[in-house]
């Protein structure tokens, strides 16, 4: 099972990390209200970054690891300039 951490653009330029075994139906429930609390009233949203892991756990930890970012950090890391996960995606 391939896991992924993700970063979301939301309407008030706000920048939201979740995980997921599953990104597009991840981000349809934010879309409809039914992810995460945060996101729920800040649309549009916008997936701005995937980075893909082989392992939960692995996955997790990098979700974390950005939580801890400073915004400065969260955007380098979307325009390419930071490090990534095992099988980095581009920003989509």
């Amino acid at each position: 099972m391939t896991h992924y951490v993700y970063i979301l653009r939301c309407g008030d330029d706000s920048l939201y990390t979740g995980y997921s075994t599953d990104v597009e139906r991840r981000l349809r429930e934010h879309r409809q209200g039914t992810g995460a609390k945060y996101t729920r009233g800040r649309g549009p949203l916008e997936l701005v970054y995937v980075e893909t892991y082989g392992s939960q756990s692995a996955a997790m930890s990098r979700e974390y690891e950005i939580k801890q970012f400073s915004r400065v950090h969260k955007e380098r890391l979307l325009d390419g300039a930071d490090g990534a996960g095992e099988d980095d995606s581009a920003p989509q």
